[in-house]
Protein backbone atom coordinates (compact mmCIF):
# COMPACT_ATOMS: atom_id res chain seq x y z
CA UNK A 1 0.00 0.00 0.00
CA UNK A 2 1.65 3.49 -0.91
CA UNK A 3 1.11 6.55 1.20
CA UNK A 4 2.63 9.54 2.03
CA UNK A 5 3.56 9.88 5.51
CA UNK A 6 3.67 13.28 7.80
CA UNK A 7 6.73 14.76 8.87
CA UNK A 8 8.31 15.20 12.13
CA UNK A 9 9.46 12.75 14.51
CA UNK A 10 8.40 11.13 17.99
CA UNK A 11 10.52 11.23 21.35
CA UNK A 12 10.86 7.70 22.31
CA UNK A 13 9.02 6.67 25.59
CA UNK A 14 7.96 4.01 27.85
CA UNK A 15 4.71 2.32 26.56
CA UNK A 16 1.35 3.94 27.42
CA UNK A 17 -1.16 1.30 27.95
CA UNK A 18 -4.66 1.25 28.63
CA UNK A 19 -6.83 -1.20 31.10
CA UNK A 20 -7.25 -3.38 28.14
CA UNK A 21 -3.38 -3.46 26.58
CA UNK A 22 -2.23 -3.77 30.54
CA UNK A 23 -4.20 -6.99 30.03
CA UNK A 24 -2.39 -7.92 26.50
CA UNK A 25 0.79 -7.16 28.17
CA UNK A 26 0.04 -9.25 31.19
CA UNK A 27 -0.59 -12.04 28.62
CA UNK A 28 2.42 -11.70 26.51
CA UNK A 29 4.70 -11.33 29.45
CA UNK A 30 3.17 -14.61 31.27
CA UNK A 31 3.03 -16.32 27.57
CA UNK A 32 5.09 -20.26 27.66
CA UNK A 33 3.28 -22.25 25.53
CA UNK A 34 5.20 -24.65 23.67
CA UNK A 35 3.65 -24.75 20.37
CA UNK A 36 5.27 -20.80 20.18
CA UNK A 37 8.45 -22.01 22.07
CA UNK A 38 9.39 -25.31 20.73
CA UNK A 39 9.03 -24.57 17.27
CA UNK A 40 11.10 -21.66 17.48
CA UNK A 41 14.29 -23.67 18.93
CA UNK A 42 14.56 -25.77 15.72
CA UNK A 43 16.29 -22.68 14.55
CA UNK A 44 15.85 -19.99 16.68
CA UNK A 45 13.57 -18.04 14.72
CA UNK A 46 10.52 -17.52 17.05
CA UNK A 47 7.37 -16.93 15.14
CA UNK A 48 3.73 -16.53 16.26
CA UNK A 49 1.23 -17.09 13.66
CA UNK A 50 0.10 -19.86 11.06
CA UNK A 51 1.87 -21.37 8.96
CA UNK A 52 0.74 -22.19 5.23
CA UNK A 53 1.10 -24.39 2.23
CA UNK A 54 1.22 -27.90 1.93
CA UNK A 55 1.64 -30.59 5.08
CA UNK A 56 4.60 -33.61 5.10
CA UNK A 57 2.18 -35.48 6.88
CA UNK A 58 4.12 -39.19 6.55
CA UNK A 59 5.22 -37.28 10.25
CA UNK A 60 2.75 -38.46 11.65
CA UNK A 61 3.65 -41.97 10.57
CA UNK A 62 6.69 -42.19 12.71
CA UNK A 63 6.92 -45.08 14.97
CA UNK A 64 9.34 -43.76 17.45
CA UNK A 65 7.26 -41.38 19.77
CA UNK A 66 10.51 -38.77 20.20
CA UNK A 67 11.45 -39.05 16.72
CA UNK A 68 7.65 -38.41 15.90
CA UNK A 69 7.70 -35.31 18.06
CA UNK A 70 10.44 -34.02 16.81
CA UNK A 71 9.70 -34.50 13.03
CA UNK A 72 5.66 -32.87 13.76
CA UNK A 73 7.77 -30.16 15.14
CA UNK A 74 9.69 -29.27 12.65
CA UNK A 75 6.94 -29.54 9.83
CA UNK A 76 5.25 -27.31 11.92
CA UNK A 77 8.00 -24.90 12.11
CA UNK A 78 8.69 -24.63 8.26
CA UNK A 79 4.95 -24.09 7.62
CA UNK A 80 4.92 -21.15 9.93
CA UNK A 81 8.65 -19.89 8.39
CA UNK A 82 7.21 -20.15 4.88
CA UNK A 83 4.20 -17.68 6.27
CA UNK A 84 7.02 -15.49 7.37
CA UNK A 85 8.59 -15.27 3.83
CA UNK A 86 5.61 -14.91 2.18
CA UNK A 87 5.43 -11.17 3.77
CA UNK A 88 8.69 -10.73 3.18
CA UNK A 89 8.29 -11.57 -0.20
CA UNK A 90 5.65 -8.01 -0.18
CA UNK A 91 7.96 -6.00 1.08
CA UNK A 92 10.55 -5.53 -1.46
CA UNK A 93 12.35 -4.63 -3.33
CA UNK A 94 14.75 -3.66 0.14
CA UNK A 95 18.72 -2.62 0.22
CA UNK A 96 21.07 -3.00 3.22
CA UNK A 97 20.42 0.55 3.34
CA UNK A 98 16.43 0.40 3.85
CA UNK A 99 14.71 0.67 7.68
CA UNK A 100 11.99 -1.76 7.87
CA UNK A 101 9.39 -1.53 11.39
CA UNK A 102 7.58 -4.96 12.33
CA UNK A 103 4.46 -3.94 14.32
CA UNK A 104 4.10 -6.50 17.41
CA UNK A 105 7.21 -8.16 16.43
CA UNK A 106 6.44 -11.09 19.31
CA UNK A 107 9.70 -12.82 19.92
CA UNK A 108 11.15 -11.22 16.57
CA UNK A 109 11.05 -13.85 14.15
CA UNK A 110 9.41 -11.75 11.11
CA UNK A 111 12.50 -8.62 11.61
CA UNK A 112 14.95 -11.67 11.40
CA UNK A 113 13.46 -12.72 8.38
CA UNK A 114 13.26 -9.60 6.51
CA UNK A 115 17.16 -8.93 7.71
CA UNK A 116 18.18 -12.13 6.64
CA UNK A 117 16.54 -11.59 3.27
CA UNK A 118 17.71 -7.84 2.44
CA UNK A 119 19.92 -7.50 4.93
CA UNK A 120 17.94 -3.71 5.79
CA UNK A 121 17.80 -2.56 9.34
CA UNK A 122 14.95 -3.51 11.27
CA UNK A 123 13.00 -1.94 14.20
CA UNK A 124 10.57 -4.80 15.98
CA UNK A 125 8.64 -3.07 18.84
CA UNK A 126 6.14 -4.87 21.33
CA UNK A 127 3.60 -4.18 24.14
CA UNK A 128 5.49 -7.10 25.89
CA UNK A 129 8.79 -6.38 27.91
CA UNK A 130 9.35 -10.11 28.06
CA UNK A 131 9.29 -10.35 24.31
CA UNK A 132 11.48 -7.59 23.81
CA UNK A 133 13.68 -8.73 26.07
CA UNK A 134 13.90 -11.90 24.45
CA UNK A 135 13.88 -10.60 20.94
CA UNK A 136 17.37 -8.84 21.51
CA UNK A 137 19.20 -11.66 22.98
CA UNK A 138 18.37 -13.59 20.03
CA UNK A 139 19.89 -10.81 17.89
CA UNK A 140 22.54 -10.51 19.69
CA UNK A 141 23.43 -14.29 19.66
CA UNK A 142 23.18 -13.88 15.67
CA UNK A 143 25.26 -11.24 16.00
CA UNK A 144 22.68 -8.81 14.27
CA UNK A 145 21.91 -6.67 16.78
CA UNK A 146 23.84 -3.55 15.31
CA UNK A 147 20.77 -3.66 12.85
CA UNK A 148 18.13 -5.25 13.86
CA UNK A 149 16.70 -3.76 17.46
CA UNK A 150 13.52 -4.69 19.54
CA UNK A 151 11.63 -1.74 21.29
CA UNK A 152 9.36 -2.24 24.19
CA UNK A 153 6.70 0.20 23.34
CA UNK A 154 2.83 0.61 21.81
CA UNK A 155 2.81 0.00 17.98
CA UNK A 156 0.53 2.96 18.16
CA UNK A 157 2.34 5.77 19.47
CA UNK A 158 6.07 3.77 18.95
CA UNK A 159 8.53 7.10 19.33
CA UNK A 160 10.51 6.17 16.31
CA UNK A 161 11.62 8.73 13.16
CA UNK A 162 8.81 10.06 11.20
CA UNK A 163 9.28 8.99 7.33
CA UNK A 164 11.92 6.67 7.95
CA UNK A 165 11.02 3.72 6.63
CA UNK A 166 10.83 1.88 3.73
CA UNK A 167 8.26 -0.79 4.57
CA UNK A 168 6.20 -2.31 7.33
CA UNK A 169 4.09 -4.52 8.53
CA UNK A 170 1.75 -6.65 11.33
CA UNK A 171 1.75 -10.16 10.96
CA UNK A 172 -1.34 -11.75 13.04
CA UNK A 173 -1.29 -8.45 15.26
CA UNK A 174 -3.72 -6.03 14.13
CA UNK A 175 -6.75 -7.43 16.07
CA UNK A 176 -5.47 -6.16 19.57
CA UNK A 177 -5.53 -2.79 18.57
CA UNK A 178 -7.96 0.00 16.58
CA UNK A 179 -7.26 0.48 13.16
CA UNK A 180 -7.41 3.47 12.57
CA UNK A 181 -4.79 4.16 15.26
CA UNK A 182 -2.56 1.59 14.09
CA UNK A 183 -2.53 2.88 10.35
CA UNK A 184 -2.05 6.45 11.02
CA UNK A 185 1.03 5.19 12.92
CA UNK A 186 2.19 3.14 10.10
CA UNK A 187 1.22 6.13 7.51
CA UNK A 188 3.60 8.80 10.05
CA UNK A 189 6.47 5.83 9.79
CA UNK A 190 6.98 4.93 6.40
CA UNK A 191 8.49 7.46 3.68
CA UNK A 192 6.92 8.56 0.48
CA UNK A 193 6.12 5.19 -1.82
CA UNK A 194 7.11 3.17 0.96
CA UNK A 195 4.83 -0.33 1.42
CA UNK A 196 2.85 -1.60 4.56
CA UNK A 197 1.77 -5.53 4.70
CA UNK A 198 -0.74 -7.35 7.26
CA UNK A 199 -1.24 -10.61 7.19
CA UNK A 200 -4.46 -11.27 9.07
CA UNK A 201 -7.56 -13.28 10.23
CA UNK A 202 -10.72 -11.35 9.73
CA UNK A 203 -14.75 -11.69 9.00
CA UNK A 204 -16.55 -11.02 6.54
CA UNK A 205 -19.34 -9.11 7.82
CA UNK A 206 -21.38 -9.48 4.41
CA UNK A 207 -22.92 -12.27 6.07
CA UNK A 208 -23.55 -10.39 9.55
CA UNK A 209 -22.12 -10.40 12.43
CA UNK A 210 -18.73 -12.48 13.89
CA UNK A 211 -20.12 -16.04 13.64
CA UNK A 212 -19.38 -18.03 17.30
CA UNK A 213 -16.16 -19.51 16.45
CA UNK A 214 -14.58 -16.27 15.71
CA UNK A 215 -15.96 -14.73 19.17
CA UNK A 216 -14.07 -18.21 21.10
CA UNK A 217 -10.89 -17.24 18.79
CA UNK A 218 -11.61 -13.54 20.81
CA UNK A 219 -11.68 -15.43 23.86
CA UNK A 220 -8.87 -17.49 23.78
CA UNK A 221 -6.31 -14.66 22.49
CA UNK A 222 -8.25 -11.93 24.40
CA UNK A 223 -8.40 -9.94 21.04
CA UNK A 224 -11.42 -9.14 18.51
CA UNK A 225 -11.07 -9.95 14.96
CA UNK A 226 -11.98 -6.81 12.83
CA UNK A 227 -14.71 -7.37 9.80
CA UNK A 228 -12.65 -7.60 6.50
CA UNK A 229 -14.53 -4.14 5.48
CA UNK A 230 -13.08 -1.82 8.28
CA UNK A 231 -9.06 -3.28 7.09
CA UNK A 232 -10.57 -1.15 4.09
CA UNK A 233 -11.68 1.83 5.54
CA UNK A 234 -9.51 2.89 7.93
CA UNK A 235 -7.01 2.21 5.33
CA UNK A 236 -8.32 4.47 3.01
CA UNK A 237 -8.95 7.09 5.72
CA UNK A 238 -5.03 6.94 6.41
CA UNK A 239 -3.78 7.01 3.11
CA UNK A 240 -2.97 3.64 2.92
CA UNK A 241 -3.55 2.80 -1.14
CA UNK A 242 -4.14 -1.35 -1.59
CA UNK A 243 -2.31 -2.91 -4.19
CA UNK A 244 -2.66 -6.31 -3.19
CA UNK A 245 -5.14 -8.81 -1.57
CA UNK A 246 -4.50 -12.29 -1.28
CA UNK A 247 -6.80 -15.07 0.78
CA UNK A 248 -4.78 -17.28 2.27
CA UNK A 249 -7.40 -19.00 4.41
CA UNK A 250 -7.26 -22.54 2.25
CA UNK A 251 -3.32 -22.44 2.72
CA UNK A 252 -3.84 -22.41 6.55
CA UNK A 253 -5.61 -25.44 6.50
CA UNK A 254 -2.93 -28.49 6.44
CA UNK A 255 -1.28 -26.24 9.26
CA UNK A 256 -4.19 -26.35 11.32
CA UNK A 257 -4.75 -30.27 10.44
CA UNK A 258 -1.50 -31.15 11.08
CA UNK A 259 -1.63 -29.30 14.70
CA UNK A 260 -4.45 -30.62 15.91
CA UNK A 261 -2.73 -34.19 15.85
CA UNK A 262 0.78 -32.85 17.41
CA UNK A 263 -0.46 -34.10 21.20
CA UNK A 264 2.50 -32.12 22.61
CA UNK A 265 1.39 -28.77 20.98
CA UNK A 266 -1.94 -28.71 21.18
CA UNK A 267 -3.73 -25.56 22.34
CA UNK A 268 -7.12 -26.37 22.18
CA UNK A 269 -7.95 -23.62 19.53
CA UNK A 270 -7.12 -25.54 16.88
CA UNK A 271 -10.66 -27.30 15.46
CA UNK A 272 -12.02 -24.25 15.97
CA UNK A 273 -9.55 -22.47 13.64
CA UNK A 274 -10.67 -25.74 11.18
CA UNK A 275 -14.14 -25.15 11.81
CA UNK A 276 -14.19 -21.28 11.44
CA UNK A 277 -13.54 -21.01 7.76
CA UNK A 278 -16.51 -23.17 6.79
CA UNK A 279 -18.71 -20.96 7.49
CA UNK A 280 -17.46 -18.67 5.13
CA UNK A 281 -17.40 -15.95 7.43
CA UNK A 282 -13.52 -15.85 8.68
CA UNK A 283 -11.02 -15.72 6.86
CA UNK A 284 -7.34 -15.18 6.49
CA UNK A 285 -5.78 -12.31 4.13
Amino acid sequence: MTIAPEAGTKAAQVPTQSTYQTRVADYWNAEENPVNLELGKVDDLYHHHYGIGAADRSVLDEPDPELRRERITTELHRLEHAQAELLADRLGPLSPADRVFDAGCGRGGGSVTAHLRYGCHADGVTISEKQAEFANAQARKRGIDGRVRYHHRNMLDTGLKSGAYAASWNNESTMYVELDLLFAEHARLLRRGGRYVTITGCYNDTYGQASREVSLINAHYICDIHPRSEYFRAMARNRLVPVHVEDLTEATIPYWELRSEAEHLVTGIEETFLNAPRNSDFRYR
